[in-house]
């Protein structure tokens, strides 16, 4: 007789195989064409809320993997929260002026033709590429099944977002802290236009590295007490010497005069005759505060040259001589204002090309007018003649423009900066800033560290721009003092008009129409200020304009969480905080976590050149996006993440035994209609025992945004101990019990209360899989939902353990011996064997099920195929073979004669 048709074996219609290219799409439409995220919002009206604010991509081509690395972890930690129960709140938006969109439109038209159109036709064309360019990553984002307010994003160009941009601008202006002036910057001379330090990148480049010869004046040789002496400096932009207008010393650094008449400071010296740079013995030392104030002769042009002290002046290389050219150094403009000096050369133009300032001014000859200085360089070292001691080249790091890869200069332009030292309402911007970041979670913890010593290092914000496509600094200028008029009522004014019509009509329309009814008389003496805003200040404003203009849904402010890649510590999470402190006294958000990058599977930086590029598209037609969000799950985010086709193949099969875990307990919950756990077995109360304390960690781990070490632990209990133990061990009762058996109900009950936390518990990362387990779950898991999104996940129940650690250390040495029976082909199946025992934990009714064996007794015949001891040697424990016959049912070997039921198998066939 086949027995089979007497079995209650599982029964499920939720597939094995997920075919999620294929169906992970369907579904996520249906997500959103019944607008989910509104429910979810329902579902949770009242709770405790969680607003994730979006730190905004850039409107300007596809999608990349980072990208999706940072939208999943956003969508994890989101939907964590909800399925916790919280009321959620996430609005995406995108950062849309600046210059990377400037330069697509100018790519597409042409710079001839660009510099033709008027201002506002190029932000109109800049303004519809941004368009295009949201709606195509809009949809890549949702492809990835990212859940939040797709109806409503934020756009920085929406004209009231504009609006809100200009305000918060306004109200730092108001406080004082917005301020012109002439002040070296980055600047990008194929881009034409200042650079935040959060917009330039450091790159390998050649340059000169020289040593220079600058004469003594008569009056400092005499102070010295020297015929003729010269300081020798040491450079790397020789292009700069034209500018030089000092020469700075360490104040407690000793110097000395060599009898080759050379001056250097006195621990560089051995090192620089080393070099040849120096031939002569030391003759004399000093102190430099002795030529403080005395005079060089620069040997390019014969200018004057002034001593200057400064302490940063570093004794790790050169000359402990530096040479001060503060129209193109930070370090160099700071110690020449602090001496009080207010003029300041800057002979170069917007391209990096000599001003006919050279000649004005006698710095070079006519001839260089035009040239651009990188040019200049061996030009300069001609003229230099004798006086350049030494030269030679070499490779150093280099900053760069992040968005052209050109290499940039310092160079000073009049600019408008945010202050940070500068008291106001009781403290500088700096002070402030730092006390905040003291009240910042941070994940992980060194990212406070971080974000406080960039903020303690930075120099003033250099927030204006010489471009096209941005935010207007929409003041006044009064032609006749040069003042900005940081006027109430005109603020207000304009605010309203940049609402209505964006901020074009700063373009569109003239000062009088700019100007309240009031104020109108004012205009034959106001000029427009023609720069824009640093990109850098749109989307630090976002707080202002998403968290508290009232548009959005996006939940309070402070945000509850920030969350972008670690480089943002120098650009959004410090730009947002600079503008918030200024504008609120207060940090924008409560917490901060950030990611690292991806690079490929040896480690290497992801390059189209290197051909090692993963699209998200490309994993998602491959191994579909659940995998994609799974090895996001699964990754050490705090570093740099790798990726690849071997990666994605182990994320594929550590996917693919979840899903069968999901299938195996739905399958054998099928005909379940009611949980009830009435007295257990010793097997269900150690897995539900178990499955909590599993769970219990992995909801603290995720809170803790510590999804690989959670997934790790989850991970290793489903296989090692859910899949391999307990449903393993639950097959024979499940399938051979009568239906209604008190042990086969409690297992499934057991099953249906482990089943019932886990979808919600695993929805944050594969919410798509358990969406569908959900749709294919019976009515006792789903109840009344309609979805995984009327999921709420709730902790399990303690219940006491009654399988104590001895019990699974001898199973584990138990097992060892069957593999090693395998092997030998002693036997096929455990289930051949029974154990011999006086170890009376082991003499429990549900041991032999535990163990997978047909029997476990005290006294049993036949032969010892192995043995071990346990408890300080005094119990045994024999593997022999079981002396009964199998039942051709269940399989145990239970059976008193050959191909006979045994007696459970009787009782259970015929009642």
């Amino acid at each position: 007789m086949d027995y089979k048709e007497t079995l209650l074996l599982p029964k499920t219609s939720f597939p094995m195989r997920g075919n999620l290219p294929q169906n992970e799409p369907k579904r996520y439409q249906k997500w959103f064409s019944q607008n989910v995220y509104e429910r979810m919002k329902e579902n949770r009206r009242g709770n405790d809320r969680f607003n994730l604010h979006d730190g905004p991509p850039y409107a300007n081509g596809h999608i990349h993997i980072g990208h999706a690395l940072n939208k999943v972890l956003k969508d994890i930690i989101n939907k964590y929260y909800y399925f916790q129960g919280f009321d959620i709140r996430y609005v995406p938006g995108w950062d849309c002026h600046g210059l990377p969109i400037e330069q697509q439109v100018e790519k597409k038209i042409g710079r001839e033709k660009k510099e033709t159109l008027p201002k506002t036709k190029i932000r109109e064309l800049c303004r519809e590429h941004a368009a295009k360019f949201i709606e195509i990553q809009k949809e890549e984002f949702k492809s990835l099944g990212i859940i939040g307010d797709w109806e409503n994003p934020y756009k920085t160009m929406d004209f009231e977002f504009e609006a809100d941009i200009y305000k918060a601008l306004s109200e730092i202006a108001k406080k004082g802290l917005l301020i012109e002036r002439s002040k070296p910057v980055f600047w990008c001379m194929h881009d034409k236009t200042a650079l935040a330090e959060a917009e330039v990148e450091y790159e390998d480049k050649e340059d000169y590295s020289i040593y220079v010869a600058f004469p003594l004046s008569k009056e400092a040789n005499k102070a010295l007490g020297t015929k003729s002496a010269k300081i020798i400096i040491w450079t790397t932009t020789p292009w700069t010497l034209p500018a030089n207008m000092g020469i700075a010393l360490n104040p407690e650094t000793p110097y000395v005069l060599t009898s080759d008449n050379f001056i250097v400071a006195k621990p560089l010296y051995e090192r620089l005759k080393e070099e040849g740079v120096v031939n002569g013995e030391i003759v004399k030392e000093f102190d430099p505060k002795e030529l403080e104030g005395l005079k060089a002769v620069n040997p390019l042009n014969n200018r004057l040259s002034v001593i200057l002290l400064g302490e940063h002046v570093t004794m790790d290389g050169g000359t402990g001589c530096v040479h001060t050219a503060p129209g193109h150094g930070e370090e160099d403009y700071r110690v020449w204002r602090a001496y009080g000096y207010e003029e300041i050369l800057q002979p170069v133009d917007d391209e990096g090309k000599y001003s006919p300032i050279i000649v004005k001014e006698g710095l070079l000859p006519e001839n260089f007018v035009g040239m651009h200085i990188f040019e200049a360089n061996e030009k300069i070292l001609e003229i230099l003649g004798e006086n350049l001691i030494k030269a030679s080249k070499f490779t150093h790091s280099y900053p760069h423009c992040w968005r052209c890869h050109n290499p940039v200069i310092f160079r000073a332009t009049k600019q408008f900066f945010i202050v940070m030292d500068k008291e106001y309402e009781g403290d500088t911007l700096r002070n402030k800033a730092l006390k905040e970041i003291q009240n910042v979670e941070f994940t992980p913890p060194s990212g406070k560290n971080r974000l406080s010593t960039m903020v303690s290092n930075r120099p003033d914000w250099c927030v204006s721009r010489q471009r096209d496509w941005g935010v207007p600094i929409a003041f006044f200028r009064d032609k006749t003092t040069g003042e900005l008029l940081i006027d109430d009522e005109i603020i207000e004014h304009i605010y309203n008009i940049f609402k209505v019509k964006g901020a074009d009509a700063w373009y569109d329309m003239s000062i009088e129409e700019l100007l309240p009814e009031s104020k109108k008389s004012l205009a034959p003496n106001l000029e427009k200020v023609n720069d824009i805003l640093d990109v850098w200040f749109d989307s630090g404003s976002t707080w202002f304009a998403v968290l508290k203009s009232g548009r959005y849904d996006a939940g309070e402010y402070p945000a509850s969480m920030y969350l972008e890649g670690s480089d943002q510590h120098r650009g959004w999470f410090q730009s947002s905080l600079l503008v918030s402190t200024a504008v609120e006294n207060r940090a924008p958000y409560k917490s901060i976590l950030t990611h690292g990058f991806t690079v490929d599977e040896k480690g290497e930086k992801m390059s189209k050149s290197k051909g090692n590029v993963v699209a998200p598209s490309e994993v998602a037609k491959k191994f579909g996006t659940e995998i994609l969000r799974l090895w996001v799950a699964t990754s050490d985010y705090s570093g740099d993440i790798k990726l690849g086709e071997n990666i994605l193949k182990q994320v594929a099969e550590q996917y693919r035994k979840i899903r069968n875990t999901i299938r195996f307990l739905l399958a054998n919950v099928n005909d379940l209609e009611e949980i009830k756990l009435d007295n257990p077995s010793m097997i269900d109360k150690w897995i539900l025992s178990r499955t909590k304390e599993v769970f219990d960690e992995v909801v603290y781990l995720f809170g803790k945004y510590d999804f690989s070490k959670a997934f790790n632990i989850l991970n290793n209990f489903i296989v090692t101990e859910l899949s391999a133990i307990y449903l393993d061990v639950c097959k024979d009762r499940l399938y051979c019990e009568p239906l209604n058996s008190p042990k086969r109900r409690n297992s499934q009950s057991t099953m249906a209360i482990i089943l019932k936390e886990m979808l919600p518990l695993l929805a944050p990362v594969l919410t798509y899989t358990m969406d569908e387990a959900v749709e294919h779950a019976p009515k006792v898991i789903k109840e009344d939902a309609r979805d995984i999104f009327d999921f709420i996940y709730t902790p399990l129940a303690a219940v006491e353990n009654p399988i104590d650690e001895d019990i699974l250390e001898i199973r584990r040495r138990f097992y060892e011996i069957v593999d090693k029976l395998k092997k030998e082909k002693v036997i096929k199946d455990t289930l051949e064997l029974a154990i011999e025992t006086n170890y009376d934990k082991l003499l429990v009714d549900e041991m032999a099920e535990f163990f997978n064996v047909s029997m476990i007794c005290d006294n049993i015949e036949g032969e010892t195929l192995d043995e071990f001891h346990v408890g300080d040697e005094q119990f045994v424990v024999k593997v022999k073979k079981s002396p009964l016959h199998k039942c051709p049912r269940c399989w145990r070997y239970l059976s008193k004669e050959e191909n006979e039921l045994c007696e459970r198998c009787q009782k259970a066939l015929n009642g």
